[in-house]
């Protein structure tokens, strides 16, 4: 296990810039989560870490120590790509200790450590089974018992979901997490699904344009997203942005003055932000908060829940009603959302302001 610290840490390919200077820290024993879209420079970080990148500028620091000019097999770090990268010549034990095959240990000492990888990830009555008789998931598994067997200082994971269908991908979410919960190892796990991030993270890192926007525990970055980018991207249905304005202390959105304290550096333009499970179908008691009317323009009944895509003016928004409440596509409904739960961001910057 290691601390990882990038100071400073950025890549160049010719002039062009992909990664811009990042700073972040991540603990021992900490699992943390590189999100973003596809370009976003989160694979090219987590390459640069494991050391298939050259480093173009600063300082990338394992267990306290500089590991820049450093080989991969130097760096102790093992890494499980989107793809498994398993040999289909070989057996699934044969695959588990393909890492060990330099490794100075006994013959004896190498099947002990096949074994108890196999023991952790259920793996055991597979062990003489080639990978074509395996399951998605099963060698998944495989790739990450050959990474365990050499006993890393830190795991990096490069989306290894993404080829899995959703039901594998979820069970496959918890196994992963288990095992961490199991070993206490530094991972470090690169995705695009926000929902992985949300569900495995201790730390979530959300990259955009090769730049950090935002570090923080998952529900910290559902909460107090730090622009409306994060805002957007962290949560599922992605948050509404309604157009509004900041005038003497007040905010109107939507035509409706919307009562509550509007954080003293609002002004002007600002965009509402307000998330699918605050926003709810119904009139509800008259009271403080965000109300309006939406025209229904589709519907997706859950069973617990119905979520209802609906238009405010020229915005879009989902909000939710009662799983046996299914508005009619093409009616009006009245919407709500209680004190507190509006986010507003300077409409220029798209920064936070904070909340009404």
């Amino acid at each position: 296990m290691a601390k990882i610290e990038l100071q400073g840490l950025g890549k160049r390919y010719g002039s062009a810039q992909v990664v811009h200077a990042l700073d972040l820290t991540i603990e021992d024993g900490e699992f943390t989560v590189f999100v973003g879209p596809s370009g976003c420079g989160k694979s090219t970080t987590l390459r640069m870490i494991a050391g298939l990148e050259e480093i173009s500028e600063g300082r990338l620091l394992i267990g306290g120590e500089m590991v820049n000019q450093r080989e991969p097999k130097q760096r102790n770090i093992a890494m499980v790509f989107q793809n498994y990268a398993i040999y289909p010549h070989m057996t699934v034990g044969q695959n588990i200790g393909f890492g060990l095959y330099t490794a100075k240990l006994s013959k004896a000492e190498k099947q002990a450590r096949i074994l108890e990888a196999a023991k952790t990830l259920g793996l055991e009555p597979l062990l003489n089974r080639r990978p074509a008789a395996l399951s998605g998931g099963q060698r998944q598994r495989v790739a990450i018992g050959r990474a365990m067997v050499r006993d890393p200082a830190a795991f990096l994971f490069d989306e290894p979901l993404s080829n899995l269908d959703a039901q594998l991908r979820a069970q496959m979410r918890m196994e992963i997490k288990s095992l961490h919960r199991r070993l206490g190892s530094t991972i470090v796990y690169v995705t695009h699904d926000q929902i992985e991030a949300m569900t495995m993270a201790d730390q979530i890192v959300v990259m955009k344009e090769g730049r950090i926007l935002q570090t923080g525990s998952p529900l910290e970055l559902y909460e107090n997203p730090a622009d409306v980018f994060t805002a957007r991207f962290i949560g599922s249905p992605s948050m509404a942005l309604l157009k509004g304005e900041v005038s003497g202390g007040a905010l109107r959105v939507a035509g409706a003055e919307i009562s509550g304290r509007v954080p003293a550096r609002a002004s002007g333009p600002v965009l509402v932000g307000v998330r699918p499970h605050d926003l709810e179908v119904g009139a509800g008691e008259p009271g403080a908060g965000f109300r309006a009317m939406g025209l229904v323009e589709a519907v997706e009944p859950l069973g617990a829940e119905t979520l209802t895509h609906i238009r405010i003016g020229e915005a879009q928004a989902v909000a939710t009603a009662p799983g046996r409440v299914l508005p009619e596509v093409g009616s009006m409904v009245p919407v709500r959302a209680a004190p507190g739960t509006l986010h507003l961001f300077d409409a220029a910057s798209e920064k936070a302001l904070g909340r009404i």
